[in-house]
């Protein structure tokens, strides 16, 4: 499968599972809105359980967001979450904000969010209120990414990644020292 392909599916399924309860996802409603077949899923990712699982991994969009010495944290991570929303047209965090509502899926994604992300941030953090400030610095790029995701040409939609991390960055960097 072509890496197209893969990001169609995840595209697709990372819509699904955060429109719908676990239990009403199909591969059959993934695979139409990926333009795949549905046993072309599960050659590839097993079935829903083991898509669902893909879905609720953050520690890709984690690795990359934190790519970057600590003195160029805050720059680096909006660039990066800038620079993936505009070569894949999805965002590195903002499917967790679908897993507000009840259930064990939306628990598992709730729950893997912070393990994987948050805490990956404050494990980069010294000093006081570690866990506040960590939470603080995704909070923002969460924001930032909801911006994004609203108005798609605004003026931050039409900005370059430079632009925006010259403007947003510094109150990112500064919950970094």
């Amino acid at each position: 499968m072509t890496d197209a392909g893969r990001m169609a599916i995840l595209k697709a399924a990372r819509r699904a599972f955060a429109r719908q309860p676990y239990a009403a996802v199909t591969l059959r409603g993934i695979a139409k809105d990926a333009g795949v077949s549905a046993s072309l899923i599960v050659k590839h990712f097993s079935g829903k359980e083991a898509l669902f699982d893909r879905v609720a991994d953050f520690s890709d969009a984690a690795t990359l967001l934190l790519d970057a010495p600590d003195g160029e944290l805050g720059r680096h991570a909006v660039e990066t979450l800038i620079r993936w929303r505009q070569e894949t047209g999805t965002d590195l965090l903002l499917r967790v904000i679908f897993a507000i509502g009840v259930g064990d899926e939306r628990a598992l994604l709730r729950r893997r969010f912070h393990d994987q992300v948050i805490e990956a941030f404050a494990s980069r953090l010294t000093g006081d209120d570690i866990a506040v400030r960590a939470e603080l610095i995704v909070a923002q790029l969460l924001g930032l990414g909801a911006a994004m995701a609203v108005d798609k040409e605004g003026p931050t939609a039409s900005a370059t990644p430079a632009k925006i991390a010259d403007l947003y960055a510094p109150g990112i960097q500064a919950l970094v020292h």
